[in-house]
């Protein structure tokens, strides 16, 4: 939760990125390979939260605003019923910070806010449960809670609060971990824990608990006989890099999740407006084969029918659902595709198949790696698509930039219904200059036990566009194994501003039985110019892609906090630079050179901002290879300058790694970044 203070906040992020530099920068991204089981404490055997909870809570966005209230929240309630929601499995509408008046009453009670919640807690729990839906609410482990407001913690009065909670017909209770008072975590956790469990035996109501202590002591090593999940890590942010960076301190702690016992990596922001559509994808499709709980965060009555579908799709949450309890596990992870796969209760795997890079990737598996019995033939579902295919054992696709593809794979004596699958691909670059014809190459490759028949493929751009083949686009009859490749070329008009384009491509085929099937890939192309000749600041040239550990990479400040334009002037050392970049470990910005430019300067360092804290290196990619490193460099060092040939480059990366002790704090400044062309 980011109810601290900002900077409080951002430093209890630390650890929060240390997987590396994002795959788009060109570094590759090691295999997080499955840790060893360790011992762990028993589970709790109390029959709760046998699945991972799913249901609703504010804080993501609404935050303490005045818009945070009974009305809103009984709203939430309504739109679960009317949207369908609470059919699909959520069930608890949770309060977070903010709903309490800053002091207890005289006999010590907590006092709901009279603004917020006219009739009091009680009256709202009523009305969610009204709904056949359960109530949650929020308080921390210390003496305030998070917000800087500081509205009382439970840190004393665990017995009173717990009771209070079981009166009033809480279900569910998120238990933060700010002005802990250096008091020991299990303590304090325990504590509550057994609270909870007096105020059950006392109220007959049952309480899900939620350990909310960022991941700091390893609770997943202690808590399983604690609560029912636990936070693994610091808050999530509305972001690529945050999520992802969230998602890779995740994925290895799978050993240690299980019926009534989660791991619990934050909720979630579909819907927030800081990512696209697809990277909303990604995260619902890799929460649900981690296991995780799924807590909408997003502000439900002003959500777009995307965000409801993407929360709504069922499928998925089967995954997520599954009564096995399995966390999904990291099969492979070279360069940036990911392979994750998660046992399910009926003997089939889940199967994500997860694109952390800049552009569109290949990524396969087979049946027996994701440990699926030897068969003849296996049935495929595309758990997006809704669809379903027969493959041979291959289990493979192009994943769009940032995407997942998600798949549910069985050994199954009925695959043979189904038509065969087909891969979709391309290869050759997906930069274009306007007016300037680009060549590439697509592929439709039959994967399925069957062969596929009468395939043709088609590719199509944005209105305006030239998009003609120079090779055969059909072929009557497609084998396992075997591609028909077609070039094109593809010409943006003249005068097309830089920046995103879609182009689709789609196979169009028929199975042996004659059942018509298709299969579409939609691929990102990057409309670019060269820099003018001369020499130009970086921060006024446009970048292709930019990843950032903490908040957006900022023009001409330093990073500041996670919003956009909060940075400050960049200053390393005292020395302030009216140009530049701000940025935060690990941290990626990638131009297009066009083989025209030769050199990359720039004056580099820790900014001023973050006092003593920080340590980050400074590395120039071109084209992939690292042509210019600084090594670690901390808070007391002055700036070092930094250049690098890059004659011949066609991108140019400038790369911030966390210099091998963790992100805290790490706040990179390109000062007077400078590119000559």
């Amino acid at each position: 939760m980011r109810h601290l203070p900002t900077r409080t906040a951002h430093r209890r992020l630390a650890g929060a990125f240390t997987a590396g530099v994002l795959a788009l920068a060109g570094l590759s991204v090691p295999a997080a390979a499955t840790p060893a089981v360790y011992p762990t404490a028993p589970a709790l055997d109390d029959g709760l939260a046998l699945t991972p909870p799913m249901g609703f809570n504010n804080w993501n966005s609404t935050h303490c605003r005045a818009e945070f209230n009974e009305a809103m929240v009984k709203g939430i309630a309504d739109l679960f019923v009317d949207k369908g929601l609470k059919d699909a499995g959520y069930e608890y509408v949770n309060l977070d910070d903010c709903w309490a008046l800053p002091q207890r009453n005289a006999d010590g009670k907590l006092v709901p806010d009279p603004v917020r919640f006219p009739n009091g807690i009680k009256a709202v729990a009523d009305y969610v449960h009204s709904k056949g839906l359960k109530f949650g609410i929020y308080t921390s482990a210390g003496t305030k809670t998070c917000s800087s407001v500081g509205f009382p913690g439970a840190l004393g009065h665990e017995y009173s609060d717990a009771r209070q909670f079981a009166d009033w017909g809480v279900d569910y209770l998120k238990y933060d971990n700010c002005n802990n008072q250096g008091v020991d975590a299990k303590l304090r956790y325990t504590t509550m824990r057994d609270a909870l469990r007096a105020a059950t035996q006392e109220t007959g109501r049952p309480i899900v608990y939620s350990i909310c202590e960022w991941g700091q002591n390893k609770p997943w090593e202690w808590a399983a006989d604690v609560g029912q999940l636990w936070r693994t890590t610091g808050d999530i942010s509305d972001n690529w890099g945050s999520m992802l960076s969230i998602l890779k301190q995740n994925l290895p702690l799978a050993p240690y999740a299980g019926p009534g016992h989660w791991n619990d990596p934050d909720m979630l922001e579909v819907g927030n407006g800081g990512m696209t559509d697809a990277e909303y994808r990604t995260h619902f499709s890799m929460w649900s084969i981690m296991a995780a709980p799924l807590l909408i965060g997003s502000d439900l009555r002003s959500a777009s029918d995307e965000t409801f579908d993407i929360l709504g799709n069922r499928e998925v949450i089967a995954v997520d659902q599954d009564p096995l309890g399995k966390q999904g596990t990291v099969v492979s992870s070279e360069g940036g595709r990911w392979v994750v796969a998660k046992e399910m209760k009926d003997g089939s795997r889940a199967v994500a198949l997860f694109n952390e890079t800049g552009s569109a990737q290949r990524i396969t598996t087979t049946a027996a790696a994701v440990g699926l019995p030897e068969a003849d033939a296996y049935t495929l579902r595309d758990l997006w698509q809704h669809k379903s295919y027969n493959t041979a054992g291959t289990i493979s696709a192009t994943v769009p930039a940032h995407g997942t593809v998600l798949f549910r794979v069985r050994a199954d004596d009925r695959w043979a219904a189904h038509p065969p699958a087909v891969e979709l691909g391309l290869e050759g670059g997906a930069l274009i200059e306007a007016g300037r014809p680009a060549t590439l190459t697509t592929t439709v490759t039959g994967l399925g036990r069957t062969p596929a028949k009468r395939v043709s493929a088609t590719l199509s751009g944005p209105a305006g566009w030239a998009v003609r083949p120079t090779s055969p686009t059909t072929v009557g009859v497609l084998p396992t194994g075997r591609s028909l490749r077609t070039s094109w070329e593809v010409t943006a008009p003249e005068g097309t501003t830089t920046g995103s384009y879609d182009l689709t491509l789609k196979a169009t085929y028929r199975s042996t039985t004659g059942v018509r099937a298709e299969n579409v890939v939609p691929l990102r192309f990057s409309v670019v110019a060269a820099p003018p000749p001369g020499t130009s600041y970086l921060s006024d040239l446009p970048w292709l892609s930019t990843a950032n550990g903490w908040g957006p990479v900022e023009r001409d400040t330093s990073n500041g906090e996670s919003a956009a334009g909060d940075g400050n002037p960049l200053t390393v050392g005292g020395t302030v630079y009216a140009k530049g970049l701000g940025v935060h470990a690990p941290s990626a910005v990638e131009y297009y050179t066009g083989s025209a430019c030769e050199t990359v300067t720039a004056q580099v360092g820790v900014d001023d901002e973050e006092g003593a804290d920080g340590s980050v290196a400074f590395e120039i990619h071109a084209d992939g290879t690292t042509v210019a490193a600084t090594g670690t460099l901390t808070n007391a060092q002055a700036a070092q300058r930094i250049s690098a040939d890059v004659s011949g480059a066609r991108v140019v990366s400038l790369v911030v790694t966390d210099g091998g002790d963790g992100t805290t704090s790490d706040h990179g400044d390109w000062g007077d970044a400078q590119l000559t062309c």
